[in-house]
């Protein structure tokens, strides 16, 4: 009986022991820097907000992050390298929408699969589109677009900022709603098409507030409507295309932040918690008003679904358009 109780008592210890040295690797994370890809060239949307949330994670978790761009491929050569990373939660990615519920619809051979390859972090952003016209189109709003377009069938056409972009995207999703047609023409970039729109030779495009929003408030450029469910702070008087005409209608990027699968699950949930912290925060919100943009937020789980929904959506207009990537 005395050596039972001997051994009982050294079994108690070497399980507290385990539990102690398990509670300490928790708290111990993270002990080093932590690398966030961004799998866009500097100066976009989703390298801004990156860099952002780099800063602020740095701030609430006591190490440096610091950000990378891996851009290319569409996104595709980031995220490809974010998948072959360790999934210890010291790299990982903010992407967009185009890597994560696009690409795998548009190309046939995508080295990654948006689902089964990470592990879904935060929702970091939502930038609705902005319809735009020229400022001397006689369309004021989007019922008064769609009834020109009708009268003008066979002669209405909206450009985009690439094949395959949600720019692209939008503008079909767009006209089979609305039952009109119109032809695409397809740019490189918002630039060009920008250009093409204040010079009258595009009926309409699907844009970020960021490269439009300034030609609108300039008067180069007239907003018929906007993307998104509700109406935006920063573009208080653009009613949404929804209500403007179009029941039912969304068109928007997002961005998120995302980890290699198999990342452990306390280790998601604290990067989850801490970048909820800083999305809620006055001055994330202001970032984003800036940019025309709508805050995230949520759990990995409400991300996952929604990338699912995302995959959906637009796997859907790509197919019924035969929409190719080049």
């Amino acid at each position: 009986m005395k050596f039972i109780s001997i051994f009982t008592k050294q079994y108690v210890k070497a399980v507290l022991a385990l539990l102690l040295i398990s509670n300490v690797a928790f708290a111990a994370y993270p002990d080093k820097p932590i690398r966030i890809i961004v799998n866009y060239p500097p100066g976009g949307s989703t390298d801004i907000i990156g860099r952002f949330m780099g800063v602020r994670l740095s701030d609430a978790l006591k190490v440096p992050v610091l950000v990378e761009n891996k851009g290319g491929a569409s996104g595709m050569i980031g995220a490809t390298y974010v998948v072959k990373s360790p999934n210890d939660g010291y790299t990982i990615l903010h992407t967009a929408s185009g890597p994560q519920a696009i690409n795998v619809s548009l190309f046939k051979d995508i080295p990654y699969d948006p689902i089964k390859d990470f592990s879904p972090i935060i929702l970091t952003s939502v930038p609705p589109l902005l319809m735009v016209v020229n400022a001397s189109h006689p369309a004021n709003n989007v019922t008064e677009f769609i009834t020109w377009a009708k009268e003008n069938k066979g002669r209405v056409n909206f450009c985009s900022i690439g094949p395959g972009t949600p720019s692209h995207l939008a503008g079909e999703l767009f006209q089979t709603m609305a039952g009109i047609e119109m032809t695409h023409i397809p740019y490189k970039g918002s630039g060009p098409a920008i250009i093409d729109m204040i010079s009258g030779q595009c009926s309409v495009l699907f844009d970020s507030a960021l490269s439009s929003g300034p030609h609108v408030k300039g008067g180069k450029l007239k907003a018929l409507g906007i993307g998104s469910k509700t109406r935006v702070a920063s573009w208080p008087n653009v009613p949404t295309i929804t209500e403007s005409g179009l029941p039912g209608y969304e068109a928007y990027t997002w961005t998120a932040l995302v980890a290699p699968a198999g990342t452990p699950k306390d280790v998601i949930e604290k990067l989850n918690k801490e970048a909820g912290k800083i999305i809620a925060s006055p001055e994330y919100k202001e970032l984003l008003n800036s940019q025309g943009a709508l805050p995230g937020g949520g759990s990995a789980t409400d991300l996952q679904n929604f990338t699912k929904s995302e995959i959906q959506k637009w796997g859907k207009i790509i197919r019924d358009g035969n929409i190719k990537p080049d």
